[in-house]
């Protein structure tokens, strides 16, 4: 018979290699196309692979009555250009992302050394600076929708609140603004080397807070493919987007209600989800994205629709002040912030680590806030008495009420506490009636009232002119008292010897 041939062994090992570097290859070919499609898709000329040569496709245009070619080629990047592209995508990562290393450290960038508006100089808007501060010491929440008019603080006391952020321990050069202890908290690969054991590096930062441009996409939201990697590395990567920034941060939306409603969504969902899954051109990845959820907007311009009112957890109204004593100490405390932030943010900076302080000492206390069963249990019927749908409204004031025991520095939540928070919790989650002219506020009051105290009516002392209001609202108009005719007045009498016109008879006839 035919004796069995045996290959030398180096023949099956240079086989593998063979076919490994043509899998390599041919993933670094599908990598660069990839990114060819995203350049071309965002108006960038497009690069070839280093496999591909150049070519050359030719568009006719009619000007005048001559036909004209243009060429458009698709040619390799020479090491200038992509050096200078590469360069261009660092000094972006490099000002976009928050504090991820530590003071004097390559890579470090303090969120503190944006200049704002002292968050404690804010005046009047309690309700407003109240919320925000409630959802920083529990982000559970759910975030905040503020809705005013025209030049009420909104932006300015949303930005303001990066002075208050507690400080976060991260891994040192992550993207996902990991947490060292918690996978839930972690990004993919941060993960797999925690699952492996692997020592990871910590610094400390500020709470990161990023803002959402209007003009934003849906792949600068969720992030994308890597260009810089596909085109240097030959490999598929991720390119984070604002909610892998924003994860265990703030996400701003100003001008919420002009977004896109789709847009709008996709953020809410992560929100709510703390996951952002992404599937496109080629890359499958999941990623935690909890953060805090805050939206701003003119009610004139447009309303935000029920279902993603919802989402929100809390909703502040705010309006121009019209005290003439606030007014002139909004407009000198901008005008002196203006001439000079730096000094006038030192000349703050007591009041403002007091309140930092104060923040900080409530997020250690809120884990040990109780709430008693009975209050819960009349949390629940307010809910159910004025109409809101879903569970989201109940849990949000339980959340909202222990947050604000918490700042308050004690550790039973009251009758008084609810009420406190009841009205920006429910008031945006109550079902409209293009018939009702009723404030959303208003009937929570009521159903507040009417649960804990009994009766609809009975206001506090907080709600005096509320209450007097109502009281001209509701009292029963006094009976009108009916005039008695007046009697007929006589006529006067003739003077003796004039002339009476009554008394010619036949004249005329």
């Amino acid at each position: 018979g035919l004796q069995e041939r045996h290959l030398p062994r180096s023949f099956y090992d240079s086989l593998n290699t063979q076919t490994r570097v043509r899998e390599r290859e041919e993933s670094e070919r599908e990598a660069k196309r990839m990114a060819n499609t995203v350049l071309m898709a965002r108006g960038v000329a497009s690069t070839s692979s280093s496999a591909s040569s150049s070519s050359c496709s030719s568009m006719r245009m009619t000007t005048g009555g001559r036909s004209n070619t243009r060429s458009i080629t698709s040619r390799r990047w020479n090491e200038k250009e992509r050096q200078s592209f590469v360069d261009r995508r660092k000094n972006n990562a490099a000002t976009s992302l928050a504090a991820i290393a530590e003071p004097g450290t390559e890579g470090y960038v303090e969120n503190e050394t944006e200049i704002t508006f002292p968050f404690v100089k804010i005046v009047d808007q309690e309700e407003l600076k109240l919320c925000l501060i409630m959802n920083v010491i529990d982000p559970a929440i759910g975030g905040v929708l503020i809705m005013g008019d025209r030049g009420t603080a909104k932006s300015v006391a949303v930005r303001s609140l990066i002075q208050l952020l507690p400080e976060i321990d991260v891994v040192k050069g992550d993207v996902f603004n990991s947490s060292p202890t918690d996978p839930q908290l972690m990004g993919p690969d941060v993960r797999e080397k925690f699952q492996k054991g692997e020592a990871l590096e910590t610094a400390k930062m500020r709470v990161p807070m990023v803002e959402v441009p209007l003009g934003t996409t849906e792949d600068r939201i969720c992030g994308t493919i890597d260009i810089e990697k596909a085109l240097s590395e030959g490999r598929k990567a991720y390119d984070p987007g604002l909610l892998a920034k924003a994860n265990r941060g703030l996400l701003y939306i100003d001008e919420v209600n002009l977004l896109d409603d789709s847009l709008v969504d996709v953020v809410l969902d992560s929100a709510a989800g703390g996951w952002n899954t992404v599937e496109r051109e080629g890359i499958s990845l999941s990623h935690p994205a909890k953060f805090i959820m805050i939206g701003s907007g003119n009610p004139e311009e447009g309303e935000l629709r029920p279902q993603l009112l919802d989402r929100f957890g809390m909703k502040v109204s705010v309006a121009t002040v019209y005290d003439i004593d606030k007014r002139t100490d909004l407009v000198m405390n901008k005008i002196k912030f203006d001439e000079d932030p730096k000094a006038y943010q030192a000349e703050c900076a007591e009041e403002t680590e007091a309140l930092r302080a104060r923040i900080q000492k409530a997020r250690d206390i809120l884990p040990s806030v109780t709430i008693s069963r009975d209050i819960q249990l009349k949390i629940s019927s307010v809910c159910a008495l004025v109409d809101v749908d879903g569970l989201r409204g109940d849990i949000v004031v339980t959340r909202a009420a222990k947050a604000y025991v918490a700042y308050e520095g004690r550790n039973e939540v009251t009758q008084d506490d609810v009420e406190k928070v009841i009205g920006p919790c429910l008031s945006h989650r109550l079902r409209k009636n293009v018939t009702d002219t009723m404030d959303g506020g208003f009937k929570v009051k009521l159903g507040f009232n009417k649960i804990f105290k009994g009766d609809a009516m009975d206001f506090t002392q907080d709600s005096k002119i509320m209450a007097e209001i109502i009281e001209e609202g509701v009292k029963e108009p006094e009976p009108e008292k009916k005039e008695e005719p007046e009697e007929p007045k006589e006529k006067p009498k003739p003077k003796a010897g004039a002339w009476d016109p009554s008394k010619m008879f036949g004249r005329g006839r």
